[in-house]
């Protein structure tokens, strides 16, 4: 118990040191210990470092679960070391509720038949959903997680550390300054009133035994050189010198000495601390090259979900053109109001141009593109004039390509898909989408 009262005062005492030589460095009372430029350079990359991976962590985990509340959940099962129960995606709810709505509706009719369409792709969406969120998670968030709270916590506490040494050193270089302030004083100005030099000691038999056994005399010594009426001293003077100073009843380190000491003592650990300090901050780069790999692999990861979805819905969309046709043959499908232009960062030209086009081998080309090639006669009726809302460049030869504000005739065959119409200009024919027409009465 002894042991750890004097641990806890010297612990307490100094804490009280550092606080002080914190408080005088804010004010400008006190000398602070610069770290060079690397190092300072180290620091800031490492800070910076920090702060990004931790936006950029939450800003995914925000992308990958929308809802909040999910998170929150799962954050809670992660840190009770608990395994996250199986979440249904949104695009799989969809899914149920289409499903379950054909199956009261009616599945042979055909909007029950479409919606157990819609449902199956929406399922297999959710399913890619699924598995895109578990890979990301995996291959990207878990590394930057280990980084936060593994990595950098080390390189904190070593942060932390090196504060409290250089603290340390400071308040030694403070004390030894004051030492030496305090001996350059003590040698101009004397520290009592004595009619005899004050380079004399005060007897020879004193002299000889502090030369001999570096302490005072002892009681007996002083009664024998004495017998008369001595008296116990309680003083020596001694002869002022750097390395020996006056002391009652004994003799000690000069407070100068005991301060370089300290002082080299703070110095060998602060540089020790920097070093260590020094190596873990060099370290971010190797940081960096990980998370660069991570960073690939969750763009790998988000390429294939979107290629599955582009694939599952190219399919769904195939489907219900095929059985559109077969449900409304022969009906117009379009619109007399303006419609607005394909949603895109880009222009509409560039739009159509990232699309995969087929082949233009008649041989290989859909029943349809092929019928196209042939001389189309329009029908009789159902035939109407459109108006060009946008510039639009053919992908192939079966399509006839638009200028903005021209006018074209424009009728549908059956079996088309309905988001185009055969469009006619002159002598020339092809395929045209509906949403760069604007159909007039």
């Amino acid at each position: 118990m002894d042991f750890n009262m004097k641990k806890l005062a010297s612990d307490a005492g100094i804490f009280f040191t550092r606080a002080v030589q914190f408080t005088e460095e804010k004010f400008g009372q006190a000398e602070k210990t610069e770290l060079d430029a690397h190092f300072e350079n180290l620091l800031a990359r490492a800070d910076s470092t920090k702060n990004w991976t931790e936006k950029i962590l939450r800003q995914t985990e925000v992308l990958l679960q929308p809802n909040p509340s999910a998170r929150v959940e799962e954050f809670l099962y992660e840190k009770l070391d608990r395994k996250v129960p199986s979440r249904v995606t949104n695009g799989e709810l969809l899914a149920q509720y289409m499903a379950e709505a054909a199956s009261e509706l009616g599945p042979t009719t055909p909007y029950g038949k479409t919606l157990i369409k819609v449902a199956e792709a929406e399922k297999r969406l959710g399913a890619a959903e699924r598995d895109f969120i578990h890979t990301a998670s995996i291959n990207f968030l878990t590394p930057l997680r280990n980084f936060l709270e593994g990595d950098w916590k080390t390189i904190s506490k070593e942060r932390r550390l090196l504060q409290n040494r250089r603290l340390d050193l400071d308040a030694c270089k403070a004390r030894l300054k004051k030492a030496k302030a305090a001996e350059a004083k003590a040698t101009t100005v004397p520290d009592f009133q004595e009619t005899r030099p004050r380079n004399y000691i005060l007897s020879a038999s004193a002299s000889a035994t502090l030369d001999d056994t570096s302490c005072p005399p002892s009681w007996a010594e002083w009664k024998e050189e004495y017998p008369g009426g001595w008296r116990l001293p309680c003083f020596f003077l001694l002869p002022l010198n750097p390395s020996v100073t006056r002391a009652r009843g004994c003799l000690s380190l000069p407070k100068d000495r005991k301060a370089e000491q300290e002082l080299r003592v703070a110095q060998t650990e602060f540089d020790r601390q920097a070093e260590v300090t020094r190596l873990l901050l060099e370290g971010i780069s190797s940081t960096h090259v990980n998370h660069l790999r991570c960073l690939h692999e969750f763009v790998e990861s988000q390429t294939t979900y979107y290629a599955q979805c582009y694939r599952h819905m190219l399919d769904l969309q195939k489907q219900l053109g095929s059985s559109q046709g077969a449900i409304f043959p022969g009906t117009f499908v379009g619109t007399t109001e303006p419609v607005s232009p394909p949603l895109s960062s880009t222009s509409p030209t560039t739009a159509v141009a990232t699309m995969p086009v087929g082949p233009s081998v008649a041989g290989l080309a859909p029943p349809g593109e092929a019928a196209l090639r042939l001389e189309v006669t329009p029908p009789a009726s159902g035939t109407r004039k459109a108006r060009v809302l946008y510039d639009y460049e053919a992908a192939d030869s079966s399509e006839l390509a638009l200028l903005a504000d021209e006018l074209i005739t424009v009728y549908s065959l059956p079996g088309m898909d309905p988001d185009w119409l055969i469009g006619e200009r002159g002598n020339k024919k092809g395929k045209v989408p509906v949403t760069y027409l604007e159909l007039l009465s």
